[in-house]
């Protein structure tokens, strides 16, 4: 149909076609619901990169990019993902008491091997009846997660269950690092680490960045499977952390680690070692 034809009106062309006037001037819908998906990739990549980064750094490093986009225009994306930058995390601790204080041993170490450094960190994820609590344990070297536990409370048990099982699995790293959390920093679990002879290193209050690779693997788990998802029971929810932690240990390229999978990263090294003890 002509909407600007010079002879035959609008309404005079619909009658002939056999549709009715407002229809012509129905228009297909924006494409501005794909471009908007098309910008999240990129401002995802960019914030699994730099997770600190606010809307108008993202919008600079889009144009960089050669993106043509504005700052406006990525705030609006990023408030309709509900995607922000990672600064100081909400507590997700019980009312602390006053604990022993513990350094934070990973500024400026470079970690050449597994079970080196192993980090742990506390999220909560929600389901319709209520708030759940994820723990994981990651190797910092291999980002391999090692071990998880999923609680409906905050109570230290799920964390020390989770320790157990990465200590049995894969041995006692020299590192063990996590922020000031009541869990974290209770005796029971402070005593295991020392009983292992494992440092412990603690974030300072509030720096979210200092555990900066759990960040990291929170927010992917979030825009990659739970919002994704909407799982409606714990039970579910279990069954898609075991099926996505699975998938990210085996299959999930990571390019900070040369476009090697954890579980790749993490045993490459043991089976160098092995070699050369063996050739040793």
């Amino acid at each position: 149909m002509d909407k600007d034809h010079p002879e035959i009106s609008v309404r005079r062309q619909s009658e002939l076609l056999g549709f009715s006037r407002s229809s012509a001037y129905y228009q297909a819908p924006s494409e501005r619901d794909q471009v908007d998906l098309d910008e999240l990739q990129e401002i995802l990549s960019i914030l699994e990169a730099i997770p600190f980064y606010g809307y108008r750094k993202v919008a600079q490093e889009m144009k960089k990019q050669g993106t043509d986009t504005s700052a406006k225009r990525v705030r609006r994306i990023m408030r309709k993902f509900g995607l922000k930058a990672i600064f100081a995390k909400p507590d997700t601790s019980r009312g602390r008491k006053e604990h022993k204080k513990y350094p934070y041993l990973l500024s400026g170490k470079v970690i050449r091997h597994p079970n080196q450094a192993w980090a742990s960190d506390i999220t909560y994820l929600r389901l319709p009846g209520g708030h759940v609590y994820l723990v994981v344990i990651l190797d910092l070297y291999s980002r391999k997660v090692l071990s998880w536990r999923l609680s409906n409370s905050m109570k230290t048990d799920f964390c020390i269950e989770a320790l157990m099982e990465a200590l049995d699995r894969y041995g006692s790293p020299a590192i063990f690092n996590t922020d000031q959390g009541s869990q974290f920093t209770s005796e029971v679990f402070t005593s295991i680490l020392n009983e292992h002879n494992i440092q412990i290193s603690m974030d300072g209050k509030g720096r979210a960045l200092d555990n900066i690779y759990v960040e990291r693997l929170w927010r992917s788990l979030k825009y990659e499977d739970i919002y994704i998802k909407s799982y409606e029971t714990m039970t579910d929810l279990k069954f898609g952390l075991n099926r996505y932690f699975h998938f990210y240990n085996t299959m999930r390229f990571h390019q900070s680690l040369g476009y090697q999978v954890p579980d790749e990263k993490y045993q490459s090294f043991q089976d160098n070692h092995q070699e050369v003890a063996t050739a040793a």
